[in-house]
């Protein structure tokens, strides 16, 4: 399933535009399962779901995988990272919590193994947050020497839930990893194909109808009557003088049949209209509609394609004015094939790439214009059909001047007349023959270039969705390069305003869409952007400070960064607004200023496969943003005030009892 139309929602961000581009929806089937699926199934679905960053559904699978009966230290190992990532014990539910602690009671029923001792001290960690003045030291080093699978998820996972002391003494080790991570696997070559839509299927234009139908059913009678009138003519010729018509019919058999032979690779093959470079120009439209917007591009397209895929040696300008003909007519060809499908030309692009580079290599192989050199008959040929007729018609006359040699009057009448029609009808039902001919030439030739078009489109096509497949990220490199780009932005922001974890409350980051960006997913899987806003809320003692930076994704490029300070008193309201058919907005409104509106995220109910449900997956878009935890704390701050600073370190997590 995809889309791509050029579409446009327009909404205040900062007083931006927000515009998308295009957007792509790729059709996996990892995140789903079967209702009826195994237990097995479901969990290796919640774990894939886990590491995609969608931990709200891992959680759904899991947990029915566990009340289905698949239980065991890894299951609740995974079980508690989904209950855990991107949350803070604030955003858990008493329910949840109590869940938590009936798992930590578990952890000495299992087996041991490595997934028993990552789950102990994940257990562990949220023990040392609970405590204050806990020691660190013991718990880092078991966190230190588990795998590294193990080790790096918890890392990951309770990014948020790590805070303090313990965060600082983390940091280095995190910051670190998403240095390495942050461009690794050819990100910078490979985020475009995420992007890029899904090309549509490969065209040709197919034969014209077959117009010999009429030219057949005329031919018969003038047939017949050629035959009679010819026939007439040869019996007055055998009765006035047998020697001389015995002589003059085989002559006249031999030149008609030499004449129809060759006469036939002259007039009865089709010339090749409209045609340049493997391009067949369809049936034309009105002449009004043949330079509408999709035409337009799909013409700017080839010129950009022809410009850059050029022979060597060839100037752009060059290239583009010795191609001019063939490019109009591609642009016609590809117009006409693909209007009523209403597409963007970016789904097309690849079939215009490959017709620049036949191009190219036709000029380089001497085969550009050959269909010309084809078209022409040789002067032999032609040298023969003119002697061939010469010699029937001379024939002829021979066999009438021997039919009237008798001088009986009314057989020179007869005589007159069979030539007369023989002439006539000949000329005729040669006509029709030659007609008919040319359509079935025509007809078996565009035939089978229709087939060679279509056949070398479609190898053209299979290889760019194979080189597709193989370039576009999986959604585990797409998160994970998230994942480094929001470290990086975090630490720049402490080292900017020169603080510590433990100079924090806590914090969070909204990730939205940039004004203009590309945004694509999988099935059941959040929306990802070619350009993102992040912004960043850092709670301290002091207030709030609050960063914002527009990412391009591709390179982690950063620009038109802001920075607002300001007190919790000074927060008056926060307002979430909804609209299905624009998206959400979040409105924060200081005592101190006018209200800003803060784009969270676009309407995508129209992108929406029948299998996936509106609301959840605007859920998991919202989770993803990071936007479930931003409201509710910003919504507290401007509840609270200063006083939210108490109430926040009251609502402290009570330890986990982990034995065993």
């Amino acid at each position: 399933m995809s889309r791509d139309d050029g579409a446009s929602y327009s909404s205040a961000a900062y007083n931006s535009t927000i515009g998308i581009q295009a957007e792509v929806v790729h059709d996996s089937t990892i995140n789903f399962v079967h209702p009826d699926a195994t237990p097995q199934e479901k969990y290796r679905v919640g774990v894939q779901l886990l590491e995609d960053g969608v931990p709200s559904r891992a959680r759904e699978m899991i947990t029915d995988a566990i009340v289905r009966g698949h239980d065991g230290a890894e299951v609740r190992f995974h079980w508690v990272l989904a209950m855990l990532s991107a949350r803070t014990h604030h955003d858990l539910s008493a329910e949840e919590v109590e869940r938590l602690r009936y798992t930590s009671r578990l952890v000495r029923s299992y087996a041991e193994d490595e997934w028993k001792e990552a789950l102990r001290v994940t257990f562990d960690l949220l023990a040392v947050l609970s405590t204050s003045g806990s020691e660190t030291g013991p718990v880092l080093k078991q966190l230190q020497d588990l795998p590294i699978r193990q080790h790096d998820a918890i890392l990951r996972h309770l990014d948020l839930m790590l805070t303090g002391g313990l965060k600082d003494d983390l940091w280095a080790e995190t910051l670190g990893r998403a240095r390495a991570e942050r461009f690794g696997n050819n990100r910078a070559q490979r985020v475009w194909a995420y992007f890029a839509p899904a090309p549509i299927g490969a065209r040709a234009v197919p034969p014209r109808p077959s117009t010999a139908a009429a030219a057949k059913a005329a031919l018969s009678v003038r047939a017949v009557l050629f035959v009679v009138s010819s026939a007439l003519l040869w019996a007055l010729a055998l009765f006035a003088d047998p020697v001389q018509a015995v002589v003059e019919l085989p002559v006249a058999l031999g030149a008609g049949l030499t004449a129809a032979r060759f006469g036939v690779r002259w007039w009865g093959r089709a010339p090749r209209p409209g045609r340049t470079a493997g391009a067949r120009v369809p049936h034309p439209r009105d002449p009004a509609s043949t330079e509408d917007g999709f035409t337009k591009r799909v013409r700017h397209s080839f010129d950009h394609y022809f410009s850059v895929r050029r022979p060597h040696g060839f100037a752009s300008d060059d290239w583009l004015a010795h191609t001019v003909q063939i490019r109009s007519n591609l642009t016609t060809e590809i117009a006409e094939l693909y209007r009523e499908s209403r597409i963007g030309v970016e789904r097309v692009d690849w079939l215009i790439r490959h017709l620049a580079e036949d191009a190219r290599n036709r000029y380089n192989n001497g085969t550009l214009f050959d269909q010309h050199r084809q078209d022409r008959t040789p002067g032999g040929t032609k040298a023969l059909t003119i002697a061939a007729l010469a010699v029937l018609w001379a024939a002829a006359l021979a066999a009438f001047g021997t039919a009237v040699s008798s001088a009986v009057q009314p057989q020179a009448l007869w005589a007159f007349l069979a030539l007369l029609g023989a002439a006539w009808s000949g000329h005729v039902s040669a006509s029709r023959w030659l007609e008919v001919r040319r359509e079935e030439h025509r007809l078996d030739r565009e035939a089978q270039e229709y087939q060679a078009e279509l056949t070398a489109r479609q190898i053209a096509y299979q290889r760019w969705q194979s080189f597709l497949r193989d370039t576009r990220p999986s959604e585990l490199e797409m998160e994970t390069w998230l994942t480094c780009d929001k470290t990086s932005f975090v630490d720049e922001a402490l080292r900017h305003y020169r603080l510590t974890w433990r100079d924090l409350i806590t914090h969070t980051i909204l990730v939205a869409p940039a004004p203009s960006y590309k945004r694509g997913r999988v099935r059941g899987g959040p929306w990802r952007y070619s350009h993102y806003v992040f912004r960043l809320f850092l709670f301290t003692q002091d207030g709030i400070r609050e960063i914002s930076s527009e990412f391009n994704f591709s390179d982690a490029t950063r620009r038109n960064e802001q920075r607002t300070n300001y007190r919790f008193d000074a927060l008056a309201s926060v307002q979430v607004t909804e609209n299905v058919d624009v998206g959400y907005d979040l409105e924060l409104l200081l005592a101190n200023g006018p209200a800003r509106k803060i784009r969270v995220k676009d309407a995508d109910a129209h992108q929406l496969a029948p299998t996936e449900s509106s609301r959840e997956i605007s859920e998991i878009n919202l989770s993803a943003a990071g936007s479930t935890h931003t409201f509710r704390l910003l919504e507290g701050v401007a509840a609270d005030g200063k006083s939210w600073i108490e109430r926040h370190e009251r609502d402290s997590l009570a330890p986990f009892q982990v034995v065993g």
